[in-house]
């Protein structure tokens, strides 16, 4: 018999290049390759590109090089659309993604949920990212591209104000480096927060009664006391709401079986009725069982039995029988 194939379905390609250096062969079960000092090694001249080029296959002997940077905080859904969108920009991508450091995202926008490194392995563990670029710059540089081997930069066409500027892609729209994704409306990291901050109370009741502390949650004294209190009273209004559930059952139970026994109840009434009118009705065997017993009493008071023959006749003096005077009664 033939070895079972192992099925390739699921891997992840990275596309080679003659003029590259080796190139690493991972499948979709690994996570994505971090990026090195260069991870282009290349010893001919990287030419540049147009995107109708792109779009049409060409260069044949390379993938096209995207890069795409954020901060990837809380990473969801539309991170991974735009990810996707910028991975299937043209028949051959790699696809590169920076991820910003947390020294420079709260410098230029603001605290993360995530720290830098828990940032970095959720994007490695994206099925269309190539390589992550760790520490990536918040302003890209021609130095930058040049030495990454970058020949297009993928990102929303929102203008991105930050860092003094008005669109920190500007001179890559420029240079007509830039390719446009789309945003997912309904879903980004701001909103996630939003939804955190709304519902605060509900969480830190939540992760307080699974056993995390107060200074841990950043809540008071007496919002710590007020939210177990509250929990204590969600528990006794579970308990109560358990017991109305059983008590409903009970409830339903002991109707389910009354009416059992009262349907039981009218079907022997029915029955002990109509045995009672079989026996005692106007046409009931009783009455006809009396009247047979009352025909046959009457029957026999009227028609006594004759004396026998040889009897003697009654003596002169002695009273009349009945028998005697019913019979002279009957012949006069």
């Amino acid at each position: 018999s033939f070895p079972q194939q192992p099925d390739r379905s699921m891997e992840r390609t990275i596309d080679s290049c003659p003029r590259l250096g080796p190139q690493r062969h991972s499948t979709l079960t690994e996570p994505a390759i971090f990026a090195s000092e260069t991870s282009c090694d290349c010893r001919a001249p990287h030419e540049k590109l147009t995107i109708a080029q792109a779009r049409k296959g060409t260069p044949v002997d390379r993938p096209v090089r995207v890069y795409a940077d954020g901060i990837f905080d809380l990473f969801h859904s539309g991170h991974a659309r735009a990810l996707m969108q910028a991975k299937n920009l043209f028949p051959n991508t790699y696809l590169i993604v920076g991820v910003c450091s947390d020294e420079l995202t709260h410098k230029y926008k603001g605290f993360t949920v995530m720290t830098e490194h828990e940032r970095y392995e959720a994007l490695r563990h994206c099925r269309y990212v190539d390589e992550v670029l760790r520490d990536a710059p918040w302003t890209l540089t021609p130095e930058f591209l040049e030495k990454h081997k970058i020949d297009f930069v993928a990102h929303d066409d929102i203008p991105y104000s930050s860092a003094g500027s008005e669109d920190v892609y500007k001179h890559i729209k420029e240079a007509g480096m830039f390719v446009p994704t789309q945003r997912t409306e309904g879903i980004s990291t701001s909103d996630l927060i939003t939804r955190i901050v709304r519902d605060y109370d509900v969480y830190a009741r939540r992760n307080l009664q699974r056993g995390y502390t107060a200074k841990e949650l950043n809540v008071s004294y007496i919002n710590e006391k007020k939210y177990r209190l509250q929990n204590q009273v969600d528990r006794m209004k579970e308990k109560v709401r358990t017991v109305e559930e059983k008590s409903k059952h009970f409830v339903y139970r002991v109707e389910e079986k009354s009416h059992d026994l009262i349907q039981k109840w009218e079907e022997k009434s029915r029955e002990f009725i109509g045995n009672f009118l079989e026996l005692f009705g106007p046409d009931g065997t009783w009455k006809q069982v009396f009247q047979e017993r009352s025909g046959r009493m009457l029957s026999y008071a009227l028609s006594p039995r004759e004396s026998p023959c040889n009897s003697p006749p009654p003596s002169q003096g002695s009273a009349p029988t009945f028998s005697f005077l019913f019979s002279h009664f009957r012949s006069c």
